[in-house]
């Protein structure tokens, strides 16, 4: 139970670490921690609208889609031109002592990869989940979003994707608590 204890206390350190790509937007702020839950709960969503989709892999893959930045921190394109992040190497560090790292590992593996249906909707989740904060920013005024918006967009590989994220552009941020709004 140590290597456990271990584990969940490396994971949980992505509640304290920063998504660094928002200091080029200039507002806005999220852990990756709270950035893999929304990834997770977008993927739920997704794969409730196809039975065909494994739901429990496509969770699970969004879940651990971004653990090696527990130990490598969270660079944005920027910083990946002039450094080299071995996630490989941090996974493996990270999964050696625990029975199910192979797991862990082979859920990576297939997430980067982009092979099956699970892993592109997985990678659409990652975008969509960036879409929104965009989004709200933009909806409160924020500069910068409108910039950012298209390229995001344009990552999207699945239609699900595509129209998740279109939806997401023609509604407000707020509109979900304003519908129902009474005194």
């Amino acid at each position: 139970m140590k290597q456990i204890a271990n584990l969940l206390f490396e994971v949980r350190i992505l509640k304290d670490i920063t998504r660094s790509g928002y200091a080029f937007l200039g507002s806005g702020r999220e852990s990756i921690a709270e950035h893999s839950f929304m990834t997770a709960f977008i993927c739920f969503a997704m794969a409730k609208l196809d039975q065909s989709i494994d739901c429990e892999k496509l969770v699970t893959m969004a879940l651990v889609h971004d653990i090696a930045e527990a130990r490598t921190g969270d660079f944005n394109y920027v910083q990946k031109n002039y450094s080299n992040i071995d996630e490989a190497k941090a996974i493996s560090h990270l999964i050696k002592s625990v029975s199910f790292g192979k797991d862990i590992k082979n859920l990576l593996e297939e997430f980067n990869s982009g092979e099956t249906m699970e892993a592109r909707l997985a990678q659409d989740a990652d975008q969509i989940s960036f879409i929104l904060e965009l989004k709200k920013l933009e909806d409160t005024g924020a500069k910068g979003p409108e910039k950012w918006l298209p390229h995001v967009r344009k990552r999207l590989k699945t239609d699900t994707g595509r129209k998740i994220a279109q939806s997401i552009m023609e509604t407000g941020w707020d509109e979900w608590w304003m519908n129902d709004y009474s005194e």
